[in-house]
């Protein structure tokens, strides 16, 4: 093949990767609106960290998400009393009952039993990732379009995801997640619930990849459209006040 031949054969395919682009954008969106519904909401959410098969923690959280990448992560666990996390688009904050000034984390560090701030702050991926299509599977007998997914912002746990989403609808069914040394570091297996008519992932299981034997279970118990005062996003309120959960 001559170099010009070569040359406009390549031309050719690059229409097509903008399409390819918008494919995985839109493939994302649906498999995010499993997980989350739009807007202002709230969500009660129980992690059940496991040694060995062994229930080893039980925490209760509530999550109130809004739009830009906003989360708030309340506990409401006695042994946990006053702790929160605040996501801000690319900025994780935590704030300890006894703290004068909010402490600075990573989304990957593991303050929430064995799960990471980012796994119970953030909710989507059409936001953080892009990638590719990569090939189709079958995942516990279901048809899947297997996703190869980059992080595309610094903030977020996983830097890169292998994702399989359903063929029929684009659900989640599983997940291989990578930190930033490409080691995997977990996998997330997704199980849907039909609430209000709608289907929904009710429970996300992460099982360590490292540690042997180490799985969290995180329950989505219930979620509601919320919308929260302004101030609760901002770090300094969150030292010196305990929002109050909204109506």
């Amino acid at each position: 093949m001559s170099r010009i031949t070569a040359l406009l054969l390549a031309l050719t395919l690059l229409p097509a990767l903008p399409a390819r682009a918008g494919e995985v954008a839109a493939l994302l969106r649906k498999a995010d609106a499993f997980r989350l519904a739009e807007g202002n909401l709230s969500v009660e959410t129980q992690l059940e960290t496991f040694k060995s098969g062994v229930l080893d923690k039980d925490r209760r959280y509530l999550v109130y998400v809004k739009p830009g990448r906003r989360s708030l992560v309340l506990s409401r666990s006695a042994v946990e009393k006053g702790q929160k996390i605040l996501m801000l688009e690319d900025d994780f904050w935590m704030v300890l009952p006894s703290s004068q000034r909010p402490i600075r984390i990573t989304p990957a560090q593991k303050l929430l039993g064995d799960a990471a701030a980012g796994d119970v702050a953030t909710m989507a991926w059409a936001d953080d990732y892009g990638g590719e299509v990569a090939g189709t599977d079958e995942v516990g007998g279901v048809p899947c379009q297997r996703l190869a997914l980059r992080a595309r912002r610094k903030g977020v746990t996983y830097q890169r995801i292998e994702l399989w989403l359903a063929r029929a609808d684009a659900h989640p069914v599983q997940a291989d997640l990578y930190v930033a040394s490409d080691k995997l570091a977990k996998r997330a297996t997704f199980a849907l619930e039909r609430v209000e008519g709608r289907l929904q992932v009710s429970t996300m299981t992460l099982v360590d990849q490292i540690q042997a034997n180490r799985s969290t279970v995180i329950r989505y118990l219930a979620r509601h459209p919320r919308t929260v005062p302004e101030e609760f996003f901002n770090p300094m309120f969150l030292v010196r006040n305990e929002p109050r959960e909204q109506p």
